[in-house]
C-alpha cells in the first residue's frame, strides 16, 4: 500500500530553499555568498561522515540534527547550481524518483522477484542499461 508523504515536508523544504535564497542573496552572508560547489564538497563530505556516526550511536536527537545539517548542504548545491541555469532541486528529486521507479520494476511494474539475489541481479542490469543503454548485450 503506498504511503502518503509527510504533510510538511513540501513547505520544510520551501522554507529551506527561501533561507537558503535570503543567506546567498543581496545583503545575505559573505561566507554563504562566496561557497561554490568546490568549497561545500568538505563540508558535506564532514556532516554525511557525523550523520553515519550518529547512525552509529543511536542518538535520534544527533540523527536528526545532522540530517538537518546534510539537507542544509544539498539545498546551498541546489541554489548554486540553480543560480548558473544549470539544474534545480527539483530537477535531482525528479531525476532520483525516475531512477528509483525504473530501478524496483518488482515494485512499480510487474516483474516478480524471488529472492534477494535475484533483486541484487536486476539492480545491476538496471544499473547497467542506465549506463550503457545502447549495448544489446544488456536487454
Amino acid at each position: 500500500m503506498e504511503q502518503p508523504p509527510p504533510q510538511d515536508i513540501g513547505s520544510a523544504f520551501a522554507r529551506l530553499s527561501q533561507l537558503v535564497a535570503t543567506l546567498r542573496g543581496p545583503g545575505g552572508c559573505p561566507w554563504d555568498i562566496k561557497q561554490t560547489p568546490l568549497s561545500l564538497k568538505k563540508y558535506l563530505l564532514e556532516e554525511c561522515q557525523e550523520l553515519a556516526d550518529a547512525i552509529d550511536s543511536g542518538d535520534e536527537a544527533a540523527i536528526c540534527e545532522e540530517m538537518g545539517d546534510v539537507y542544509f548542504i544539498l539545498a546551498m548545491l541546489a541554489a548554486m547550481y540553480s543560480e548558473q541555469d544549470r539544474f534545480t532541486a527539483e530537477d535531482a528529486v525528479e531525476s532520483i524518483i525516475a531512477k528509483m521507479i525504473r530501478r524496483h520494476p518488482h515494485v512499480f511494474g510487474d516483474t516478480p522477484v524471488t529472492d534477494e539475489q535475484a533483486l541484487r541481479e536486476q539492480w545491476q542490469r538496471i544499473k547497467q542499461q542506465e549506463k550503457h543503454p545502447t549495448d544489446p548485450s544488456l536487454s
